[in-house]
C-alpha cells in the first residue's frame, strides 16, 4: 500500500516545493517506486523538474475534472522510479472551476483509492501555501503531513495555524491523518534567528521535530534553475547529502509520528 505524504505549510518561501521535489528524488534514488502530485497552482514542480508547461499531456485538474484518466497525466522524469503528475493552471476560469470541485472534499482521496496507485511506494503531494481548499483536499487523502518551516517568527505563527488545521482535519475529514514531522530547512547554524527559532520550536513541538536539518544552499537553488533535483545536479552538495538523509529518516521512522 502506498505511503500518502502531503508536505503543507500556510506560509510561502520555507522551501515546501523544493522539499517536495527532493524528497521524491531521494526516496526514487532508494529504489522506492515514488509518484509526485503537484497539487500548487503555481506549478512550480514542473520547473524544478525541468518540464516545460507546452510539453505536458495533461495535469491533475484535468483528472478532478473528469477530463483525462490519472494515469494518462503521469510524466516520466529523468529518474525510473519516479514519475510526476504536474499542475498547470493558465487562466482564472480554470481556476475557479477549480475552487468549486474543491469543494467536495474527498473527491481527490476516492481518485487516488479507485485508481491502481499500489505499485507506489510513496505518493508525495505539493499543496499550495494556504490552508482552505486544495490543501484540505489534498490532507483529506493524505497518511501524514511534512511541514517544512525556516527560521522567524511568522514561522512558528504559520506552524500553530498547521496543527490547529490537521486537528481539524483530523475531527471532521481524515482521522488517520498524522504529523510526519516538521522539517528545519535553509538552516544556519549559529544564526541569531534559528537560535530563537530553534528554541521555540522544541519548547512546543520538540516530539515533532525531525532529526535532519536542510542547511541553506547554493547549489540547491542552482539546482531548481537548471530543472534538476539536487542530488542530480550535485550528489556531493550538502543539500543533496541532507535530502537523502531525510528519505532514509522517513523510511526507517514508525510510519506516521503522532502528534
Amino acid at each position: 500500500m502506498s505511503r500518502k505524504i502531503a508536505i503543507a505549510v500556510p506560509k510561502g518561501g520555507v522551501g515546501k516545493t523544493t522539499t517536495a521535489v527532493n524528497l521524491a528524488a531521494a526516496l526514487a534514488i532508494a529504489e522506492k517506486k515514488t509518484l509526485l502530485i503537484d497539487f500548487d497552482p503555481s506549478g512550480a514542480c514542473s520547473v524544478s523538474l525541468g518540464f516545460e508547461k507546452e510539453k505536458l499531456k495533461g495535469d491533475i485538474f484535468q483528472v478532478i475534472s473528469f477530463i483525462k484518466y490519472i494515469d494518462s497525466v503521469i510524466h516520466q522524469t529523468e529518474l525510473p522510479t519516479l514519475d510526476f503528475i504536474p499542475c498547470s493552471i493558465n487562466s482564472a476560469e480554470i481556476e475557479e472551476r477549480i475552487s468549486r470541485l474543491t469543494r467536495n472534499i474527498h473527491l481527490f482521496e476516492n481518485i487516488l483509492n479507485q485508481y491502481a496507485l499500489g505499485e507506489y511506494d510513496y505518493i508525495i503531494i505539493d499543496c499550495p501555501p494556504y490552508l482552505k481548499g486544495l490543501t484540505t483536499v489534498a490532507l483529506t487523502a493524505a497518511d501524514s503531513v511534512l511541514i517544512p518551516i525556516r527560521a522567524g517568527k511568522f514561522s512558528i505563527s504559520a506552524l500553530r495555524k498547521m496543527y490547529d488545521h490537521i486537528d481539524w482535519v483530523k475531527d471532521n475529514l481524515n482521522k488517520k491523518l498524522s504529523v510526519e514531522g516538521i522539517l528545519l530547512t535553509m538552516f544556519e547554524p549559529n544564526t541569531k534567528a534559528w537560535t530563537l527559532t530553534t528554541k521555540a520550536l522544541f519548547e512546543n513541538f520538540g516530539n515533532a521535530i525531525l532529526q535532519t536539518v536542510i542547511p541553506k544552499s547554493i547549489t540547491i537553488s542552482e539546482a531548481e534553475f537548471y530543472g534538476k533535483p539536487t542530488m542530480l545536479f550535485d550528489v556531493k552538495s550538502s543539500g543533496s547529502v541532507a535530502y537523502l538523509q531525510l528519505a532514509n529518516e522517513l523510511m526507517n521512522k514508525e510510519p506516521h509520528l503522532q502528534k
